[in-house]
């Protein structure tokens, strides 16, 4: 049995699959990993299924020993890993021979970084996932954010390492400019708070983390004074409170909220938003519905051409 042994956790790692669906109804929230995009070539760059689980970093990443060795990569933002004392690139796997201990710094770029090791992290399925659901301390290992100490075993893999186009991986790359549609609630807002959502901008503040991200930037005139009988929300949704100031769930959002809803982060961005970090400035831009759909299509189909690879 090949196994991880954590030197040090970072500041905050998690194991991290694509998250559980379907289960919104009971009140159970996706989790997953906040950058799926990253997380899926990431997995097919050593081999894996692309829902394999891995180790999601964020901001600041640990130290890592493989007594057995393994094949990993590191997909996302860039955390200045080194191997042995060598540097190890991102994007590319990489055969670690056994002992070797692999080490990640602060994010030179965007918020999270995925550890993937070929054969995947193996741990115990919770509704059909490995993701680690923080606010409830269910799934992943033991429910929580890795310590030091902890020894992770690596699964069993029968796939191919696979080699990465530079060129390609660009088109993938992280936007600050994120594309929503009109919300459930958005008719309910003035021409002026609408005009000052998209054309304002917003910044990331500390305040956020995995159930959402708090924004600060242009107040909007919130619509009954931001309440509303509850109901169902959905991954990506911008919540407008009273105070006016927005906030998009993320991947453990409540799953029925009681704030109006002026967009929605369209599905081929959110991805985006796992990388953004404290204090990054972004913006809103409008699209329709049918221009969200081609464009979810078109990074799928980027994806699953194999185009990305050599």
């Amino acid at each position: 049995m090949s196994t991880i042994q954590v030197q040090s956790p970072g500041m905050f790692t998690t194991v991290q699959d694509l998250g559980r669906y379907g289960y919104g109804p009971l009140g159970v929230s996706p989790s997953g990993a906040g950058d799926p995009l990253a997380l899926r070539v990431g997995n097919l760059l050593v081999g894996n299924l692309e829902s394999a689980a891995a180790l999601e970093m964020t901001l600041l990443g640990g130290t890592f020993v493989f007594p057995e060795g393994a094949i990993v990569a590191l997909a996302g933002a860039d955390f200045s890993a080194t191997v042995d004392g060598s540097p190890l690139a991102p994007w590319t796997a990489c055969e670690l021979s056994p002992g070797a201990t692999l080490r990640t710094g602060g994010a030179q770029s965007g918020a999270r970084c995925y550890l993937c090791v070929r054969g995947g992290i193996e741990v115990k399925p919770l509704l059909g996932s490995a993701s680690t659901h923080i606010l409830t301390g269910l799934g992943g290992f033991a429910g929580r954010p890795l310590k030091r100490g902890d020894v992770l075993r690596i699964g069993r893999s029968a796939g191919t390492p696979r080699v990465i186009r530079p060129a390609e991986l660009a088109k993938l790359a992280p936007r600050k400019i994120l594309r929503a549609t009109d919300g459930p609630q958005t008719g309910w807002f003035s021409r002026a708070s609408l005009d000052r959502f998209f054309g304002g901008a917003y910044q990331v503040t500390g305040e956020s983390n995995r159930m959402g991200l708090r924004l600060e930037g242009p107040a909007l005139e919130t619509p009954h004074s931001g309440q509303m009988i509850s109901e169902g929300v959905s991954l990506g949704a911008i919540q407008v409170p009273a105070g006016g100031k927005p906030i998009i769930l993320f991947v453990e959002q409540q799953t029925t909220g009681g704030y109006p809803k002026i967009a929605n982060v369209i599905s081929a961005d959110l991805p985006s938003i796992g990388q953004l970090r404290p204090r990054d400035e972004i913006r809103f831009e409008h699209v329709e519905p049918a221009a969200a759909r081609a464009l979810i299509r078109q990074q799928e189909e980027f994806l699953i051409s194999g185009a990305l690879f050599q």
